[in-house]
């Protein structure tokens, strides 16, 4: 299930997002207008959904959390962008990676109690 919002997941809905891999969500961020789409098998899809919806291609980043660390990971095919300077998985621009993970925190607030 995949889930797109611009406020924060509730209890019921993390566990809804669960359902793909259990104890990792993936995420796909639109960093300028802070949309989150989760639970998606493959990022592209939650790529697609903003994409429709209006947000650029410059400001959507992938990654995941793995809830059992709550580790927060920038990695993702779409996140391959030479044209932007980032030439890995990885979210390799400091500013854009610390806004991902603050997003992702406001999002999954249940999770990381803020």
């Amino acid at each position: 299930m995949i889930l797109t919002k611009t406020t924060p997941y509730t209890k019921e809905e993390i566990q809804q997002l669960r359902e793909q891999f259990d104890s990792y969500i993936k995420t796909v961020i639109d960093v300028e207008k802070r949309i989150c789409s989760a639970g998606c098998d493959r990022h592209f899809e939650s790529e697609k959904i903003l994409l429709d919806q209006g947000s650029k291609q410059e400001y959507i980043w992938g990654g995941g959390i793995d809830l059992e660390t709550k580790t927060i990971d920038g990695n993702s095919f779409l996140n391959i962008r030479p044209t932007q300077g980032n030439t890995s998985n990885e979210i390799q621009d400091f500013v854009i990676r610390k806004s991902f993970e603050e997003i992702t925190k406001y999002f999954f607030n249940d999770i990381y109690g803020e």
